[in-house]
């Protein structure tokens, strides 16, 4: 009779599913699917409902169980190379000239053992439609690495349209420290950014793709997005992006993501939003890892932007991550969003949801439910 019951469950649900996509409302309630958010996305569409989640055959829990057929955070035995070549690229000259003359859909690559330095260049711009790669994980290379050394490098790289994709490079910048004391300090004189920030990618367009990429010290964010940009930033090696107040790997303001399959450390946010309307994410199947300078995933409230409203993002969902930093909150939402955070699936290497997670200076709208606790696995719904 239970396997009778979850086969009408899952047969109603398959119906439901059918009828959203065919009057795109699962659009219109603001959740995003892979197709709507990636230039080459394949899988499941992802539902939010307990009715989906209490269909499932098998649950599973934490990042562990990602089933992407890729590995967390990319490099050895990722799938998704660039096989066409339309510029092939070593240096800086020809890196740069490629990119004033690309067309949508044509790639640059860049050899596998290049390393080339962009100090003193930002604002790097990669056309729309235009691929920048390198093979990060094929036959054991690491990918070339493009770098800068100068702080304020604001940012290396920007988009200049929609569908831009990054794949298999290193992109190190100039900041990797926390820089603790002395940004304490100066802030206490008003003077925190007197010392210059640094952003690795930056778009304001929509369907930026980054994926299998190496993206480390960066002082602001290692990819910021802005203004309504769907997004899909996936099985990517994301760490020491801290600067003490700053510190993102991905940042969202007004842009909305999904985050797959990545992999984080050294980080003081892995993925903060700055919570105004318009604002969203998801992220599954993440590898968050000890060393951290504050709470892993957030999205601010009115009380950060001191707008007077409570407002934190439109709607968040985290579930199937591990959040292995027990010594800060795995997540924090530091007001209400205007539809919902949903909040399960995951595994917290903490003792209890009160230790992982939190909501405040503003409530509602807020679900945890069926996530694992402790390096036992304690389920708690």
């Amino acid at each position: 009779m239970k396997t009778i019951n979850k086969f009408i469950i899952s047969i109603i649900s398959l119906i439901f599913l059918s009828i959203c996509i065919a009057m795109n409302c699962l659009n219109s309630t603001g959740f995003l699917t892979r197709e709507e958010i990636g230039n080459n996305l394949q899988g499941k569409l992802s539902i939010t409902n307990n009715v989906d989640i209490a269909a499932t055959e098998e649950e599973t829990f934490g990042a562990e169980s990602n089933p992407t057929e890729n590995p967390i955070g990319g490099n050895e035995n990722y799938q998704s190379f660039i096989t066409q070549i339309d510029y092939l690229v070593k240096t800086r000259e020809e890196l740069l000239d490629a990119l004033s003359k690309a067309q949508i859909g044509q790639n640059i690559y860049i050899d596998d053992t290049a390393e080339i330095d962009l100090t003193g260049y930002q604002n790097i711009v990669i056309p729309a439609g235009v691929t920048l790669a390198s093979g990060r994980g094929k036959i054991g290379s690491l990918g070339a690495l493009l770098f800068s050394d100068q702080l304020d490098t604001l940012p290396l790289f920007k988009t200049g349209g929609t569908k831009v994709r990054i794949t298999g490079l290193r992109l190190r910048g100039p900041d990797p420290e926390r820089k603790n004391e002395q940004l304490e300090e100066l802030d206490k004189q008003g003077r925190y950014y007197s010392i210059p920030n640094s952003q690795g990618i930056q778009s304001s367009y929509a369907r930026l793709e980054v994926d299998n990429c190496e993206l480390s010290g960066w002082s602001h964010a290692a990819i910021f997005l802005i203004n309504n940009s769907y997004s899909y930033i996936h099985h990517n090696s994301i760490h020491h992006n801290q600067r003490w107040g700053l510190g993102y790997g991905v940042c969202l303001d007004q842009a909305k993501a999904f985050i797959e399959a990545n992999l984080f450390d050294w980080y003081r946010h892995a993925i903060a939003g700055t919570g105004r309307p318009g604002t969203s994410y998801e992220a599954s199947y993440n590898l968050i890892l000890e060393n951290a300078n504050s709470y892993a995933f957030d999205m601010h409230g009115g009380v950060d932007r001191e707008d007077g409203t409570d407002i934190a993002g439109d709607y968040i969902k985290i579930h199937h991550n591990t959040f292995r930093a027990t010594d800060v909150y795995a997540i924090l939402i530091n007001g209400r969003p205007t539809q919902k955070a949903d909040i399960h699936h995951n595994w917290f290497l903490h003792n209890s949801i009160s230790q992982a997670v939190i909501q405040q200076n503003g409530f509602g709208n807020f679900h945890v439910f069926k996530n694992l606790y402790s390096e036992n696995k304690i389920l708690q719904d």
